[in-house]
C-alpha cells in the first residue's frame, strides 16, 4: 500500500460514503430512495470539487442532502490526506513518517518538516476565507430569502466557491445575480484565492505583515531588515493567474459582446462584470452568470482552454495547473532562443520538473481524448463541441456545462464520473498508484539524436 494508492483509495472511499448518504430518503426532497447513478455522480462531482450535476441540487435534495454535498466539497477541496491528518491532530495523536510523506506528496511540498503546522494553517485559512465569504454574501441573500434560508445560501455558496466546486442552489446558478457587484466580487475572490494555492496565500500574508510593520515603525530607528524574497511558486502562480484573468476578460468581452443571448442585451457595466466572472469561473469553479450553452463557438473554445489550464498547485482547483503551463512555455521559449537551459525568473528549472510537466500534459490530453471518443460512441447525437466541453469540464474539475449533463446516457455519466476522479487525484498520481513506486536504476544508455518537429 503505497502513498499514491492510499490517496487514490481514500478518495474512492469518501465518494462511496457520500453516494450512500445521498441515496438515503432523508437526503432527497421527496423523501424516497435516490437513484444510484444520480447519487454516485453527485458524490463524485462534490468530492472532486467539480460541480457538474444531473439534477438541480436546490430542489432535488433536501437540506440534509445539500449539507452532505457541502461537506463532500469541503473534504474534496482540502484533500483526503489533509482532512485525515487534521482529524488525527484533533484527537491528539502524532502521525508517523509515512503520513508525513503522504502529506508531502499530496500538497506537493519540498520537505516534510512542519507538516502539522502546515495542516493547521490550511484549515485556518479555509475557515477565515469561507466565514468572510458568508458575511459578504448575507446582504445579497437575506433580504430576498429571509434569515434562515439566506444564511444557508451564503454558507453553501461560500464553501463551494472557496473549494472551486461550483454547486449552486439556484435553478439558473448565479445568472440572477450577474449584475450584483457584491456577489460577483465575493464569489470571484473566493474562487481565485481558493485556487491559487495555500503557499501563495501564506507568502502574501507574511509580506503584508512585514510591510505593515515597516509602515508603523517607519519613524523609529530599526535594524536593517532584508526584503522578503518570494519563492518561484509564488511568482509563477500569481503572474500566470493575473495574465490569464486579464486575457480571458478581454477575450470574452470582445467575442460575446455581439451575442444577444449572452452579453449583447446587457449594459456596459454588466458586460464587464459578466466578462470578468466568465474569465474567473473556468479556473476551476463552475459557477456561471450567463447561459453557457448559448455562447459562441469561439467563446466555448476559450472557456475550454482556460478550463484545461486550471488553477495553481496546492489550491482547491484542478486542471493542468498554471505552473505546468509556464514550464512548457518556458521550454518553447528556450528552444526558440537556442538555449539549453529552461529559465523562469532567473532560476533554472530542473529536468525532473520539465519531465513531470510533459507527463502531466500528455496524460491530460490522452484522458480528454479517450473520454471524448467514448462519449461520442455512447451518445452519437451530441455535437462534438458539447462533448469536448463536458469532458474538459469534468477532467479539470470545473463544473461548467452547455446543458447536456442531465440528458446524456448512463454510460456517458459513468465515463464522466471516471474522468472527474482522474482529474481530481491527478494522472501521474493515479498511474503511480497502478504501477507502484518507481525503482531507481544505475543503468545509463548511450545518447543519440532524433528528428523532432
Amino acid at each position: 500500500m503505497t502513498v499514491a494508492r492510499t490517496i487514490c483509495l481514500g478518495f474512492l472511499a469518501v465518494i462511496a460514503i457520500g453516494a450512500i448518504l445521498l441515496m438515503m430518503p432523508f437526503s432527497t426532497s421527496n423523501g424516497t430512495w435516490d437513484n444510484l447513478i444520480v447519487a454516485l455522480f453527485t458524490s463524485t462531482s462534490a468530492v472532486c470539487v467539480t460541480g457538474l450535476s444531473v439534477v438541480d441540487p436546490g430542489t432535488y435534495f433536501s437540506f440534509w442532502g445539500q449539507l452532505f454535498i457541502a461537506l463532500l466539497a469541503q473534504i474534496g477541496g482540502l484533500g483526503y490526506m489533509t482532512t485525515t491528518t487534521f482529524l488525527i491532530l484533533l484527537i491528539g495523536r502524532k502521525f508517523d513518517m509515512r503520513q508525513k510523506i503522504a502529506i508531502q506528496q499530496a500538497l506537493d511540498r519540498p520537505g516534510m518538516s512542519g507538516s502539522a503546522q502546515v495542516i493547521r494553517s490550511i484549515i485556518a485559512t479555509t475557515l477565515i476565507f469561507e466565514i468572510t465569504g458568508v458575511f459578504l454574501l448575507l446582504p445579497a441573500f437575506v433580504p430576498e430569502h429571509g434569515w434562515s434560508k439566506g444564511l444557508w445560501l451564503a454558507i453553501f455558496h461560500s464553501i463551494n466557491a472557496w473549494n472551486n466546486a461550483g454547486f449552486s442552489l439556484f435553478k439558473d446558478n448565479l445568472i440572477g445575480y450577474q449584475s450584483s457587484l457584491l456577489v460577483v466580487f465575493t464569489i470571484t475572490m473566493l474562487i481565485i484565492f481558493g485556487g491559487i494555492g495555500y503557499q501563495v496565500i501564506l507568502e502574501m500574508y507574511l509580506w503584508l505583515r512585514v510591510s505593515a510593520k515597516r509602515l508603523v515603525d517607519r519613524h523609529r530607528i530599526l535594524k536593517k531588515t532584508q526584503p522578503q524574497v518570494f519563492t518561484l511558486d509564488f511568482k509563477v502562480a500569481t503572474s500566470t493567474t493575473l495574465i490569464l484573468l486579464i486575457i480571458g476578460t478581454i477575450a470574452f468581452f470582445c467575442i460575446e459582446i455581439r451575442n444577444p443571448e449572452t452579453f449583447g442585451s446587457l449594459s456596459l457595466r454588466d458586460q464587464i462584470l459578466v466578462a470578468w466572472f466568465q474569465s474567473v469561473t473556468p479556473r476551476t469553479a463552475g459557477f456561471n452568470t450567463i447561459d453557457v450553452g448559448k455562447m459562441t463557438t469561439a467563446g466555448l473554445f476559450i472557456t475550454i482552454a482556460l478550463m484545461f489550464i486550471g488553477a495553481s498547485p496546492g489550491g482547491t482547483g484542478g486542471g493542468m495547473k498554471t505552473t505546468t503551463l509556464r514550464v512548457l512555455t518556458s521550454c518553447t521559449k528556450a528552444i526558440l532562443h537556442g538555449k539549453e537551459e529552461v529559465l523562469l525568473y532567473d532560476r533554472k528549472i530542473a529536468i525532473t520538473l520539465i519531465l513531470k510537466a510533459v507527463g502531466v500534459l500528455v496524460g491530460s490530453v490522452a484522458t480528454v481524448i479517450l473520454a471524448t471518443i467514448l462519449i461520442s460512441l455512447t451518445d452519437p447525437t451530441l455535437d462534438f463541441i458539447q462533448i469536448l466541453f463536458e469532458v474538459v469540464s469534468a477532467f479539470a474539475t470545473v463544473g461548467l456545462s452547455t446543458g447536456i449533463t442531465a440528458t446524456i446516457s448512463t454510460a456517458a455519466k459513468l465515463i464522466l464520473i471516471v474522468t472527474m476522479y482522474v482529474g481530481r487525484v491527478g494522472v501521474l498520481l493515479l498511474m503511480s498508484a497502478v504501477l507502484g513506486d518507481p525503482r531507481p536504476t544505475r543503468i545509463h544508455y548511450p545518447e543519440e539524436n532524433l528528428l523532432v518537429g
